[in-house]
């Protein structure tokens, strides 16, 4: 008897499919699943948010607050600033936080809003500001993202995701590199809303502390066309479009029927750092 050697019909160890293929929809699902929690733990950041107190804020933000060295504050423009945020805080708002304010040398125009009511202003954004009322917008902004909560639903979310990414894949995989991209995405128009809305907030308040809303847009008019994220380039940038921006900020000076008037000079303890440099500002300001 001849013997002639054959396949087997079936074999386990072999996929019947292209092994690239099963990859993919591999790869698929479990990104699917990965954002999927993501998203559901996320909400539940949305629901606890509200519940957490400005004084377990307080505890919370020595860890934030904690890697801006002290020795580079400067005192007299902080107390300035202070008095100014306090000010707009007790006559137009009832946002519930005692702020306090920490001015530091940086070369982005640039302002934080931290846990525990803690604003960072960066001594590049004071070099830009023209007028205390574009200053006083700035901050009235920032305190927008404090009345909506943003900053720990921001805070929250990032936790959310790094605890997960780190549990599932180890902290420095390809693939949680690849999820923090795509959810990276999923979050920018969460980020563009509460610019949004703080926009809003601020030009609320500024019109509140000085009876008329102008200087609500001088800051932005200020960034180069060439550095604003643009019309499709909105889509992948975690701040609205520029013009956009100044336009929403219009419509509701418009609607509201706020007045224009002439704006308030800055104070000497901040004219006099002025550089008449605005070639540092980048469209991911505030």
């Amino acid at each position: 008897m001849k013997y002639t050697a054959r396949q087997p019909e079936t074999n386990v160890n072999v996929t019947p499919t292209s092994p690239l293929k099963e990859f993919f929809i591999l790869t698929s699902v479990l990104l699917s699943l990965a954002i999927f929690i993501y998203l559901v733990l996320g909400l539940a950041v949305d629901l606890i948010v509200p519940h957490i107190s400005p004084d377990l804020e307080e505890k919370m933000a020595l860890h934030f607050v904690g890697s801006f060295d002290t020795r580079d504050n400067d005192s007299e423009k902080a107390a300035y600033i202070q008095s100014l945020i306090e000010s707009m805080q007790i006559r137009c708002t009832e946002v519930p936080y005692q702020f306090t304010i920490h001015v530091h040398k940086g070369p982005v125009a640039n302002a934080l809003a931290m846990p525990g009511g803690h604003v960072i202003i960066f001594t590049e954004l004071l070099d830009t500001v023209m007028s205390e009322n574009e200053l006083a917008f700035v901050l009235a902004h920032e305190m927008g993202h404090y009345a909506n909560r943003d900053h720990l639903r921001g805070v929250g979310r990032r936790f959310v995701f790094m605890t997960m990414s780190a549990f599932l894949f180890g902290p420095n995989s390809s693939v949680s590199k690849m999820l923090a991209h795509s959810l990276n995405l999923t979050e920018l128009n969460f980020s563009r809303e509460q610019e949004y809305r703080a926009d809003e907030f601020a030009v609320i308040t500024l019109n509140c502390a000085y009876g008329h809303a102008n200087g609500a847009t001088d800051f932005f008019e200020k960034i180069p066309k060439e550095r604003d994220p643009g019309k499709f380039g909105h889509y992948f940038a975690s701040h609205p479009e520029n013009r956009r921006r100044i336009s929403r900020i219009n419509n509701i000076i418009q609607t509201r029927e706020f007045k224009l008037a002439e704006r308030k000079p800055l104070p000497a303890v901040i004219r006099k750092s002025k550089i008449g440099n605005n070639q540092g500002l980048t469209p991911n300001q505030f």
